[in-house]
């Protein structure tokens, strides 16, 4: 039957699926707020990632390069300069989170005091928390305060998966070395404890370390479904 109007039928036409990565998912994280004490953090849903070490250790930088994202997480040539807990939201139910770094002998006992209880409250306290991520210097592994929290995660049953930073500064023989070292330390631990090489430098175990964080997060690659319209008579099935 003739259309009246002299317009084409209208058209119909199947929503493009696109598949989005994790990686993809990580790099949509923004900086939303910034942490003093345990008051002010955020409601406690969805599931958070959190990446600790001592305060020179690569943290801010092995953040950034998970996410794909050079100027998220600051990166401060003065060790112990992060004091808060810096949140990135990734939507509303996914956040990476910056904790503060520990160990640094110059800063002041008080202030160290105070962000290491802060620390210390967020590590015991977070149900949304799904695993932590610390980085260690791989030439200076398992300082003492690394330790410490590894100790401390493990009392609560906090998975923690260890980078080791900056292995490119070690020759292969030595990067192993320390892998197996560190490995069998985290053993006598937890059984959630595993570690990986790792250099923010020349990307090494980059996609292993996003991989864990991912799948903490729950960000498995997923679709997009976007319905592109009606593009005229050529561009579809008529219905």
């Amino acid at each position: 039957m003739p259309n009246p109007s002299g317009s084409a039928p209208p058209i119909y036409q199947e929503p493009v699926v696109r598949s989005i990565s994790a990686t993809e998912q990580l790099r949509r994280a923004q900086f939303v707020t910034s942490v003093a004490q345990s008051a002010q953090l955020p409601p406690d849903r969805g599931a958070e990632v959190a990446f600790a070490g001592r305060s020179n250790a690569g943290k801010s930088s092995a953040l950034n390069a998970i996410a794909d994202h050079r100027g998220l997480a600051r990166v401060s040539k003065t060790p112990g300069r992060t004091r808060l807990i810096n949140y990135f939201a990734i939507d509303d139910d996914h956040s990476l989170v910056d904790l503060p770094g520990y160990g640094y002998a110059a800063v002041a006992s008080d202030m160290k005091a105070g962000w290491e209880q802060l620390l210390g409250d967020y590590l015991r306290q977070r149900r949304s928390l799904h695993g932590v991520v610390l980085i260690m210097d791989c030439r200076h592994p398992l300082s003492n305060h690394d330790q410490a929290l590894l100790d401390f995660c493990a009392a609560f049953d906090r998975p923690v998966h260890v980078l080791l930073s900056k292995s490119d500064k070690l020759a292969h023989a030595a990067r192993q070395r320390t892998l197996e070292s560190v490995r069998r330390a985290l053993a006598a631990r937890s059984n959630r404890f595993s570690v990986q090489l790792f250099s923010a430098t020349t990307r090494t175990g980059l996609e292993e370390a996003r991989t864990v964080v991912a799948h903490w997060l729950g960000l498995e690659d997923s679709t997009d479904k976007k319905n592109p319209g009606n593009k005229g008579k050529d561009s579809g099935v008529h219905k």
